[in-house]
């Protein structure tokens, strides 16, 4: 948890960069994506993805897929000392082999902010690579006064059109993610 709360003081949550504040992002021009897909049969061994897109068009950029040896153990709400090591490695491979293709940011399989100690795979992964990074989770976790009610479950289906979200905003005020 220390070492968790040491890295969090470095989560950066304003948008720094100037396509970040354009609604059309204008100036974006690569989007990457990153993965840790694990063997059913063996939980210690993953397939480690990293993908970088141009954008708009989202044609393939880079794309570095390794099986890779998972040695950390899985603890609950901490997922990302588990993972982030060997994504933080692909990450470096890019920047070492295909500098220019480094993407301006990466959406990650994971949650960022929306954890419970505000620190997901998404932020952990940011800070230690200064990137921008989007945690994109499956569930929604049940932290900070958020739940998946009949409020949120009208609001899911609410969502008529490819784009249109809704924001996730813990009893705190503070916004910890979207649904789109």
């Amino acid at each position: 948890r220390r070492e968790q709360a040491r890295l969090k003081a470095s989560v950066v949550e304003e948008d720094t960069e100037q396509w970040q504040k354009d609604p059309h992002f204008s100036g974006l021009q690569r989007v990457g994506g990153v993965d840790l897909s694990y063997i059913k049969e063996d939980e210690s061994r993953a397939c480690a993805s990293l993908v970088v897109l141009s954008f708009p068009a989202l044609e393939v950029l880079y794309q570095d897929c390794r099986m890779v040896a998972v040695t950390a153990p899985y603890v609950a709400g901490f997922l990302a000392f588990r993972e982030v090591p060997v994504l933080v490695e692909a990450v470096q491979r890019l920047q070492q082999e295909e500098p220019q293709l480094q993407p301006q940011v990466l959406l990650v399989d994971g949650n960022g902010l929306l954890h419970p100690r505000g620190f997901g795979t998404a932020c952990h992964l940011g800070v230690l690579t200064d990137l921008p990074c989007i945690g994109v989770a499956k569930n929604l976790l049940h932290v900070d006064g958020l739940v998946r009610d009949e409020l949120h479950r009208e609001q899911v289906r609410s969502l008529q059109r490819s784009g249109e979200t809704f924001p996730l905003t813990g009893t705190s005020g503070k916004v910890l993610g979207m649904v789109s």
